[in-house]
């Protein structure tokens, strides 16, 4: 058990009322967390009724051949990067005709870091049918488990906020 699964736990059953209430879906395109935030919302009860398929794209051909990613975008940039992250979120949430998705690369370690890329660097990209897609890109520090676990954390938190800001928008 890890010291986030409380605010992981909390933040997905936020994450579940939301999208129960907005009666909408959503997807996962996981690089580094393999499959975590897809665990994280399927841990709460009655998830299947917002979330049906994820995407665990560990490997750069899997990225190529399930969420839709370039090869060349892939060699010109790297598996973590923004261009790369952006495309498994489109890919991913146009593959499971969902509402919502959200994907994440990065390097966890504690080795495969770079002087560019250090272990903790994780891109992530929160897209929304008809809206676009928002990138960032986070240095987390810890062991391989922590960042594993604050990268899960943090994406459930931006599918928060996204979904709020369509509470938002259908409540105008």
């Amino acid at each position: 058990m890890s010291q986030y699964d409380p605010l992981i736990d909390s933040a997905a059953a936020r994450l579940g009322n939301a999208l129960r209430q907005l009666g909408l879906r959503v997807t996962t395109a996981e690089s580094c967390t393999g499959g975590g935030i897809a665990e994280a919302i399927t841990r709460i009860s009655g998830s299947s009724g917002w979330f049906d398929t994820g995407f665990v794209t560990y490997a750069n051909h899997s990225k190529v051949r399930w969420v839709g990613v370039s090869e060349e975008d892939l060699q010109q940039f790297g598996a973590v990067s923004e261009p790369v992250v952006r495309a498994m979120a489109e890919g991913a949430l146009l593959a499971a005709e969902a509402d919502l998705a959200v994907a994440v690369s990065g390097i966890a370690g504690p080795e495969g870091g770079t002087p560019d890329k250090p272990v903790g660097t994780v891109w992530f990209a929160w897209a929304v049918r008809d809206r676009g897609v928002l990138t960032q890109c986070r240095r987390i520090q810890g062991s391989r488990r922590d960042v594993r676990a604050q990268t899960v954390l943090h994406s459930l938190q931006g599918l928060i906020a996204e979904a709020e800001k369509l509470a938002v928008n259908r409540s105008a």
